[in-house]
């Protein structure tokens, strides 16, 4: 039996990830004390570097970048394409499920406009887009359209491939207002959020799930 972790459990991602971050090198061969700390087992002083250490002329220490040890950060403007590209796909797979159980967007009878089969069909691609974000994402990180422009979705955190929890959180925080209330309006703000968000490029989604889009550099 496979010992790597069941998606979704709330486990670290297994050291062999291929897409986990590598740690950085040793800066040193050891410490001259050998197991033993300097200054008799005690701290050495601090010298006004914070809580992340600093150097002896009291400069300050900065805390570590997550981003360090990931390829990097993905074009927005990559990303956006890579959206058009799933949206399409995702979109004939409802237009074709939702015409041969004969839910059209609306149908007009005289006066009478049928609004249950527009929710219908709304709640169908909402499963849908859900189901195909969530499902890719957890897999390798990358739907048809970011496979196809080299990138991939990873954890900000240690930049592994995201777990099924994360990829659904991020999925439907994009999806479900697409689907049933603001689709343009929405896709425009969550997917644009990108576009000037510092330092990391997220999108709403990414912020809500923590993750990034990087370059697979292939």
């Amino acid at each position: 039996m496979s010992s790597e972790p069941p998606p979704g459990s709330g486990q670290q991602p297994p050291e062999d990830d291929p897409f986990r971050k590598q740690p950085p090198p040793p800066e040193g061969s050891g410490s001259p004390y050998g197991e033993q700390p300097p200054y008799g087992g005690q701290p050495p002083p601090s010298y006004g570097g914070g809580p992340y250490g600093g150097d002896p002329f009291g400069g300050g220490g900065q805390p570590a970048d997550p981003l360090a040890g990931m390829p990097p950060l993905a074009d927005s403007g990559k990303r956006t394409l890579a959206r058009i590209i799933d949206m399409i796909l995702v979109g004939v797979v409802v237009w074709l499920l939702t015409w041969g159980f004969g839910v059209t967007e609306y149908d007009v009878d005289t006066d009478k406009v049928e609004y249950s089969k527009s929710f219908v069909q709304s709640l169908v691609a909402a499963v849908l887009f859900i189901g195909y974000d969530t499902v890719m994402t957890a897999r390798t990180g990358q739907t048809l359209g970011k496979k196809l422009l080299n990138m991939r979705t990873a954890n900000l955190d240690n930049g592994a491939t995201p777990s099924v929890q994360t990829s659904l959180i991020r999925a439907a925080v994009l999806w479900i207002p697409f689907a049933f209330c603001c689709a343009c309006l929405w896709t425009v703000i969550a997917g644009g959020w990108s576009f000037f968000d510092k330092p990391y490029k997220q999108g709403l989604h990414d912020k809500a799930a923590k993750t990034v889009v990087v370059s697979t550099g292939t």
